[in-house]
Formats: C-alpha cells, sequence, structure tokens
C-alpha cells in the first residue's frame, strides 16, 4: 500500500502542506497523498485526535497517517510511530494518538530516533518537513517500523483524556459540545450508544443545548429553513445539533465545553425548539 494520509493545522495559505508532500514523494515517488485536514484549530490537539480516530478506519490496510499537531515542535518531545489495527501513524508524543491508541489493536510503538530517516538538516520550527514526511515516506517504502528506534510502551506516552459524558441513574446524559463542523454543526462528545438506552426504548427524549429544548432525535438534517433546531446522529455516530439551512453556531452562540444533556421527555410537555 502506498497510502499516507496528511492532517494538519497548518491551513493552506503557507507552503506548509505542499513541501510536506515534495519530500514524501522525493522519498517515494511512488506516494498516494491524501489531505485529511489541514484546518484544525491551531494547536487544537484534541481535535484532531478525535477526527484520527474517526477517519483512520476507511482507509486501506498499510496507509501510513501524518498527524502534525505539534505545539511543542523543537523541544523535548519525541516522535512517535506505530502500527494499529493494520495502519500506521506518525505524530508527536502529546498526546494526539493517544486515545486511538489506546482502543485499536497496537502491533508497535516506537520512538522515532534514528537520524537516517530524517531530512540531514533539521529545522526547529518545521519537524512536518524534516522528521513526519521523511519516517512516513520510508514506512511506505517498506522500511520496519522497528528499525526507526527504541520500543515505547502505551503507558509511556504523553497521555490525552478526551471528555466523555456522564449517565445519571434514570439515565438522563450530560455532555459537552466539542466542536463544530464548517456547516455549523455543533458536535457533541454524546455517542448514540450512550442514548440508545433511552432513543432505542421508544421513550420520548429530549435533548437541552443553551436555551433550546429539541424534542426527539431526527433521522437527517431536514429541509433546509434556516431556523430550526434539530438533533441528528452524525456520520461520526456522535450526537450532533444542526440547523438545516443554517448555522447551529451562530443560531446558538454556543462554544466547546458548553453542556448537553439528553433526558426523558419531560411530562408535561414543557419546552419547545423555536
Amino acid at each position: 500500500m502506498n497510502c499516507v494520509t496528511l492532517l494538519t493545522d497548518f491551513g493552506l495559505v503557507d507552503e506548509y502542506v505542499g513541501v510536506m508532500k515534495g519530500v514524501i514523494m522525493t522519498i517515494h515517488p511512488a506516494a498516494a497523498i491524501v489531505d485529511l485536514c489541514h484546518e484544525i484549530p491551531p494547536q487544537d490537539i484534541a481535535a484532531a485526535a478525535r477526527m484520527l480516530r474517526a477517519a483512520y478506519p476507511y482507509f486501506p490496510g498499510g496507509t501510513v497517517h501524518v498527524c502534525v499537531v505539534d505545539p511543542g515542535v523543537g523541544t523535548h518531545r519525541a516522535v512517535l510511530a506505530a502500527r494499529a489495527d493494520g495502519h500506521c501513524f506518525v505524530g508527536p508524543d502529546n498526546g494526539v494518538l493517544f486515545p486511538l491508541l489506546q482502543e485499536a489493536a497496537v502491533e508497535a510503538v516506537v520512538r522515532a530516533e534514528r537520524s537516517e530517516f530524517f531530512l540531514p538538516e533539521i529545522s526547529r520550527t518545521f519537524h512536518g518537513r524534516d522528521i513526519f514526511a521523511p519516517v512516513a515516506a520510508h514506512l511506505l517504502r517498506g522500511v520496519p517500523i522497528t528499525a526507526l528506534g527504541r520500543t515505547a510502551a502505551i503507558d509511556e506516552l504523553v497521555p490525552l483524556v478526551l471528555s466523555k459524558p456522564q449517565t445519571g441513574p434514570d439515565g438522563t446524559v450530560t455532555g459537552a459540545i466539542i466542536s463544530a463542523d464548517r456547516f455549523g454543526n455543533l458536535l457533541t462528545d454524546i455517542e448514540h450508544r450512550h442514548i440508545a438506552p433511552l432513543a432505542d426504548a421508544g421513550t420520548p427524549i429530549e435533548i437541552r443545548v443553551g436555551d433550546v429544548t429539541i424534542s426527539g432525535l431526527s433521522p437527517h438534517y431536514g429541509r433546509p429553513d434556516g431556523k430550526t433546531c434539530r438533533a441528528v446522529i452524525g456520520s461520526r455516530g456522535h450526537l450532533e445539533i444542526a440547523v438545516s439551512g443554517g448555522s447551529a453556531r451562530r443560531r446558538l452562540q454556543l462554544r466547546p465545553g458548553d453542556p448537553v444533556v439528553v433526558r426523558r421527555k419531560a411530562s408535561d410537555g414543557m419546552g419547545g425548539n423555536p
């Protein structure tokens, strides 16, 4: 497999992404490079970790996934390479790979330290070009992951604990907004499995977010009207708050960390969806 994905917070205004691709193709001209995303909010390690974990299963086995969201570039933080679930992952030891490696079937994790697999000159500010890209290219060429450096245990890595919803004794699930996509849909940390005991049991439910109460789940975003708030299970399997034809982010003025509550519908039927 010659596929490599790139996930960064570089944006596309500067040359950084293009230069990484040039390095990869110089070392391995047959590489097929996929831009997973370059619009991660700057230094948002948690957002990158969530996106990588959600996306990698949809790529062929043997794909090398490179994640460069690296606020500690130039410091003594380690560079990691891992093989898990039949894929390879390259990224800084700052927590960005940690949630994925906690859940996946891990075959090997190493600290990439062998300089023969880097570019000859290493800058202090662009390890994406000088270390991450060449390491990925060498993995694509068939270099064994264990040749890159010393083995590392999962519990030796910098941890990253992503927010998780809490379930109360009555089944009420309390989670949080984690991000918004470019359509203004608000993504939450509540997965379908968290609310399935309520939603799949025929129990009427409601979703409280900001000053809005939404009655039940919608099977899709609905007809665009630019104003009706809907609760939808999105493509990642997470609860989303959407305004079809509009922006839930602008409509509700919510930010990451703001609470979202899923509960049995109040018997008096009060509340509503403006």
